[in-house]
């Protein structure tokens, strides 16, 4: 993960956001670019102009002043340490999101909740969807470390099921990859399957939950609703997606 890409807005959440990115920078000398998550008008007067305008002033003296005060440099054409930029007059819209995505190695964003906004929401989706990269979530408080220590493959049981590989299959795969995976079964006890896989976590104390994702259409409800939706609105530590 040697690029990271992170839609940048001007609220509290992207603190967590800027330092999950960095996190993952410092570990992989990576480069972090930033540029402004603007919402899309199909019919501009001059005062949205204004306020668009705005907006990514905002968002990049948010970007910026965080790399400052972490020590991070501006990018040159080659660096052996964590750098970052910043892209200019991004264009409007959720969809943007998804297409230059395809150049950087994982997007980050904080995770949606019930205050989040529908373009914030909606990027996430592109950036899942079309981009053919992992999406990592921020949790509403900045992580300590992500990915450290051990894999657990986790099966609830009698949750939610999706077609795929099995658990077993995983954790056979990962080992040949030379990943000492563990396998876990939970039970639900009353819970959902959401709510199972959070416990879990948190018991278990791990510092970073992998779900898979799908592109084709007649899941994306299933992706969006259920377990997914529960784990992407109350997860407290970083939640990577993937196709």
């Amino acid at each position: 993960m040697k690029t990271i890409l992170v839609p940048t807005r001007d609220d509290g959440a992207m603190s967590s956001a800027l330092e999950t990115a960095l996190i993952l920078a410092r570990r992989r000398d990576s480069y972090i670019e930033g540029f402004a998550l603007r919402w899309e008008i199909a019919e501009f007067t001059e005062a949205d102009h204004r306020e668009i305008a705005r907006i990514e002033v905002q968002a990049r003296a948010t970007f910026e002043s965080f790399m400052r005060k972490h020590g991070v440099p501006r990018s040159t054409t080659t660096t052996d340490r964590p750098s970052f930029g910043w892209l200019d007059n991004a264009p409007e819209g959720d969809a943007f999101v998804g297409n230059y995505g395809r150049v950087f190695d994982v997007i980050v964003m904080s995770r949606s909740d019930k205050n989040t906004t529908g373009l914030h929401n909606r990027a996430i989706n592109s950036g899942l969807f079309e981009s053919g990269r992992p999406i990592l979530l921020a949790p509403p408080s900045s992580p300590d470390q992500i990915g450290t220590d051990r894999v657990t493959v986790l099966t609830v049981i009698g949750g939610t099921e999706v077609s795929g590989p099995s658990a077993e299959q995983i954790t056979q795969y990962l080992r040949r990859n030379k990943i000492g995976a563990e396998l876990k079964k939970a039970e639900l006890d009353g819970r959902s399957t959401g709510e199972t896989i959070l416990a879990t976590a948190q018991s278990l104390g791990c510092d970073l939950l992998i779900k898979g994702a799908y592109t084709q259409s007649r899941l994306r409800q299933v992706i969006f609703g259920g377990a997914t939706q529960h784990v992407l609105e109350n997860a407290m530590i970083p939640v990577m997606l993937a196709n």
